[in-house]
């Protein structure tokens, strides 16, 4: 028989290396004669969307079209160190570094120049700029710098502030177990992030389902086989992975609860979209058959083993 359960699970997720270790980023703004705006800054694109949200977020503060600029971050020989593209960090870090290259470009441009709110600058703009910078002998280049704060927990007292700011998520999943195979079907799963302000909702909403189908692989398929400590399945056909076959329906829903000190609101997304699928597709399970899975993945043959147990 076919039985249909709800699970819920809820996460917080701190931003960043945390508990006081340096977290700083940086990057550089120029603008040239050809009235174009260069972006250096070492954003490693894993697929999360960090090189388009980095451009977003220079474009937005200097207030150009998105033909006057452009962006370098894979030469080290003219970037400086923003950090890795981990920890959920880029978009909260490294924008906080463009955007504070971007201010810095703008205020060495107010003494020459003064712009409007309401004009987004063009090339023709920006080359009179340049031109406005170099005969008032004005770098038209700037420095971005951003540290994260944090400190280190006493382990007497457990204070501190090892992480900031913190990402929060939701998840529901609604499984069918069939209780003679021990086979899991998700049905449905809902999935509600707060990452502050979203840049880019496009992007975001692809990294939030890509969360939940990595969160299902966790939950009912990927397990690492060792043997005298070196791993048996090291291949996709033996180490088994959700596929497009495999994902359910997955609603996203993002509360834009802005972070006041992160770039225009945002804060990191990255990991916290994924840690609560598994524990609400377990918790589903419970609430299925009644009985309560401890080992992952849950395959149809542990959760056959734990039903036939509770039969």
């Amino acid at each position: 028989m076919r039985r249909k359960g709800t699970g819920y699970a809820t996460v917080f997720y701190g931003t960043g290396y945390g508990n006081g270790f340096p977290d700083e980023s940086r990057a550089t703004i120029e603008l040239s004669e050809n009235g174009i705006v260069t972006v250096y800054v070492e954003v490693s694109d894993v697929g999360s969307g960090g090189y388009s949200i980095m451009k977003q977020i220079a474009e937005e503060t200097l207030n150009i079209e998105n033909d006057c600029l452009i962006l370098k971050n894979t030469n080290t020989s003219y970037m400086k160190d923003s950090g890795t593209a981990a920890a959920s960090r880029q978009t909260y870090n490294t924008g906080n570094a463009v955007l504070n290259g971007c201010k810095n470009l703008l205020d060495n441009i107010s003494k020459v120049f003064q712009l409007s709110n309401s004009k987004v600058l063009n090339k023709d703009s920006l080359k009179k700029i340049y031109n406005e910078l170099i005969k008032n002998n004005i770098e038209a280049i700037a420095d971005g710098y951003f540290k994260a704060t944090t400190s280190q927990v006493d382990l007497e007292t457990g204070q501190g502030d090892p992480y900031w700011p913190y990402s929060f998520g939701l998840q529901k999943a609604i499984v069918e177990v069939d209780d003679e195979t021990g086979k899991v079907d998700i049905i449905e799963l809902v999935a509600i992030n707060d990452a502050g302000k979203i840049v880019n909702p496009v992007l975001a909403e692809g990294q939030a389902i890509g969360g939940c189908s990595m969160g299902i692989g966790y939950a009912l398929m990927e397990e690492i086989e060792l043997s005298e400590g070196k791993i048996k399945n090291t291949n996709f056909s033996d180490y088994i992975i959700p596929t497009s076959k495999d994902m359910p329906k997955v609603k996203s829903i993002f509360v834009e609860e802005e972070e006041r000190s992160g770039p225009y609101g945002a804060k990191g997304l990255g990991e916290t979209v994924m840690l609560a699928t598994a524990p609400a597709i377990i918790n589903a399970i419970y609430d299925a058959i009644n009985v309560r899975i401890y080992d992952l993945p849950a395959t149809p043959d542990k959760v056959l083993l734990e039903i036939n147990k509770n039969r």
